[in-house]
This record gives structure tokens, sequence and C-alpha cells, in this order.
């Protein structure tokens, strides 16, 4: 069996203190402050009545205009540059192969949670499509523009999938309609498969069935904390949200019944106060169920509660990423692995030779999502560097290279022997 012991576990000064994982204890949201009744709701934006006029770039030294959906969506700027509405270029990567929209609206998400840019509590600081949201930019665009542009050759789009993320706010569910009849109406599902990131706590179980209905192939839910206590304290009453996660779970249990196996998923942030093996403990429970986990790397997004906090230390993210990863592709049940006393992974459950033929195969360290058209483990929704920055990649939105491959070896303690890690390497060249 493949054992790490955890004072050789990879680089442990990476993280707070010089722990090699983020303990819960650590893991605080700050308060949320009181907005000024003017910003309350969209109030600036809704009092300005800017009217848009297409493509809108976030600029916080203008009015930011009156958008709402349908008839207008955000994109993230990797999408709007695949999509050539932007200019630009990202580093080591020619494209995104997803085309992630986010509803909006000039009251934007009337949720809070604690790690996320688009929270609530940030209308006293920036209006919402000024907001950044995992670590970029997202544009505004007129949604029948993008359709058109994508339904002139559907085929022929850079584009595997795409993704329409819901926000919480009291049209969401119907408007997600809209714009799934828009993009339908012009591109065939069959050319370019549909993904729901939803909103539970506006749905109902018969949204989950009109959205299949429609067309979507696959449903996710946004759990994003592994316990019911840290989503409680991340997106429900301690910071006065109004998720819940018994909620959560019954409209993943909906999308269960409703897409069937392989056809739904939750995603899942590594490293806000849980322990590795709670976190691959859901994992199981999501294979078991016949889904798929969507695993996401903590970055302390500037502007949120949480933007005081570690990310999560490099030690702990590679360690849940290859089990997690054994345990979606490769057959391994959590039960087969070892953990230590703070619930560190120690034992992957497989044979040393087998395990280094996964970890320099690449696979288990790029971004994990919805799967293109590729591989069912090599995801369409490849986020380029929305959970870390490019001189430090958590989700490789590309296949590591070589250089890559002994740095995510040196951050799991798994160096070869006569191959090791220099600082820097694996940026040569770009």
């Amino acid at each position: 069996m493949t054992c790490l012991k955890p004072e050789n576990a990879g680089p442990a000064a990476s993280g707070l203190n010089g722990l090699d994982f983020n303990p819960f204890e650590v893991m605080e949201p700050r308060a949320p402050q009181a907005i000024p009744a003017e910003a309350r709701n969209g109030g600036r934006v809704k009092a300005a009545g800017a009217r848009p006029k297409g493509l809108y770039l976030p600029n916080n030294n203008i009015q930011t205009p009156n958008m709402t959906s349908p008839e207008y969506v955000q994109l993230s700027t990797a999408a709007a540059i695949t999509l050539g509405i932007m200019p630009g270029k990202m580093h080591r990567c020619g494209c995104t192969r997803c085309l992630n929209l986010l509803l909006t609206y000039p009251e934007g998400c009337r949720a809070n949670c604690a790690y996320c840019g688009l929270a609530r509590h940030r209308e006293a600081e920036r209006d919402y499509a000024d907001r950044n949201f995992i670590r970029v930019d997202w544009p505004s665009v007129p949604m029948a523009q993008i359709a058109e542009i994508v339904g002139r050759d559907p085929e022929a789009s850079p584009f595997h999938r795409m993704c329409i993320s819901m926000i919480t706010h009291p049209r969401s569910d119907e408007d997600t309609v809209s714009v799934l009849k828009t993009w339908t109406d012009a591109v065939d599902p069959d050319a370019i498969p549909i993904s729901i990131l939803s909103n539970p706590t506006t749905m109902t179980r018969a949204d989950v069935q009109r959205l299949r209905d429609m067309g979507a192939d696959i449903f996710t839910v946004a759990l994003d904390a592994a316990t019911p206590e840290i989503f409680d304290r991340t997106r429900g009453k301690g910071v006065q949200s109004p998720h819940s996660w018994q909620k959560y779970w019954e409209i993943l249990n909906d999308a269960r019944d409703i897409f069937g196996p392989q056809k739904f998923g939750a995603h899942i942030i590594v490293g806000m106060g849980e322990t590795e093996h709670e976190i691959l403990d859901l994992v199981q429970q999501l294979v078991d169920m016949g889904g798929h986990s969507h695993m996401f790397c903590f970055y302390p997004e500037k502007g949120s509660l949480m933007d005081h906090l570690p990310a999560t230390p490099r030690d702990q993210w590679r360690r849940v990423q290859l089990a997690r990863y054994l345990i979606d592709y490769y057959g391994v049940r959590v039960e087969q692995m070892r953990f230590d006393e703070q619930g560190r992974v120690v034992d992957f459950g497989l044979p040393q030779a087998e395990l280094d033929g996964i970890i320099d195969a690449g696979t288990a360290f790029r971004t994990s999502g919805c799967p293109g058209k590729f591989a069912e483990d090599i995801s369409a929704c490849d986020r380029p560097y929305g959970d870390s920055p490019p001189s430090d990649i958590a989700s490789y939105p590309f296949a590591p290279a070589d250089a890559d491959l002994r740095r995510i070896r040196h951050q799991l303690g798994m160096e070869k022997p006569g191959e090791p890690y220099e600082e820097g390497e694996e940026l040569e060249g770009y």
C-alpha cells in the first residue's frame, strides 16, 4: 500500500503557521456588516436607470447599467475571450471549453455565502455586475447575442458544453427557463450539451423536471461545504443567508431521480475547515448515489467574508484531489484508504506502482466538473485559474507537463528518486 507520513506529506510551510491543512477553528468568516439603505436591493443601479448597450465590461468607475436576466447574462472572462467578444489570452491555455453563463439582476444574489464575491453584503461596496467571482470579472452580454454567435455553427464551436449558473433571486427559476429556451432555439443540445448549476433554495422538484424536459443534460448542486456545520456558518444562518443543508440535499436527491446516474453531481470546496476524511466520505456518498463530485480549492476571494483567511495548502489540496479522483473514476473506496488522527490521508489504498501511473497521467489534477467531448474524466468546465493564480496552479485547466507533475509530486511528498522539483521550473518558456 502507498503510505504517507504526515511530517513528509509535502511542503508543510505552505499552510498557516506551518500546517499542511486548514483547521476548522481557523476558517471562521467575518460577520456581515450593515448595508446603507440606498444601496440595498440594487438601489443605486435602479435609481440611475442607465440603459445597457450590448457588451458591458465591469468598471467600478462608471454607473452600472440596469441589466437584468433573461435579456442579459454574465459570462466568465475566459468564455468571453473564447466567444470572441472580448480581447485577451490565457496563460498556457488556448480557450475554455465551457460557456459559463450567470444570471444577473440589479439586486444581485440575495444569498450571503461567506466565500463568494457575489454575496449580498457587497451591496455596500460594489454593484452586482461589477463584482469579481472566482477571481475574475464577468462581463454582461445580451443572451440573444450569445445564442446567435454559437448558433451559427455549433459543431465547429470550441465549447464542449454550456452551463447556466443560477443565483438566489425570486426570478431565477423562471428566468433560467427563458435563458435555456433562447439557447435551445439556436443551438441543438446534441451539438453542445447543457448543464445547470442550480439554486436549490428557490427550487421544487417540478423545476428540476422542467429543466430536464427542456434539454438540460446534467444538473449540479453547489453544496460547497463538506459538512452541515461548515455549510451553516458559511452559507446559512451564520452569515444571515437563506440556504439550508437539508434543502440542498432534497434537490440533489430529486436530481438523482430525474437526471439519472452520472448525470448529476455536487460542487465541494476543499479547505474550509473540514477534515480530509470528512470531504472524501462525502465524495464516496455521492458516488454511491450514482453521481460525481466537482472539486474546488478554497481561495480567499477579494471582497468576501473569508478574504482574510488562508488558501488551501497545496499539500491538503493534492491529497484530496488525488483521493477524490480514485474514488470517482478508479473504483477505490474511502474505506480502503487510511487517515491519521487529524483526518489526513496517509494511505490511498493502492500499490505504489499503480498509484504512480495515475499520478503520472496527470488527469487527477486537472479541473473537475461536467465532462466534455474528450473523456468522462476530463472536464469541459476547466475554469482557467478560477481557484488559484497561474503562478501556483491548483486545478490545471490543461494536461500537466512533466515539470508540473514534478511540482505535484513535491506537494504530495512523493518525489521520484533522481527527479527533484526546482521551484519555478514549470513556468519556464511561458
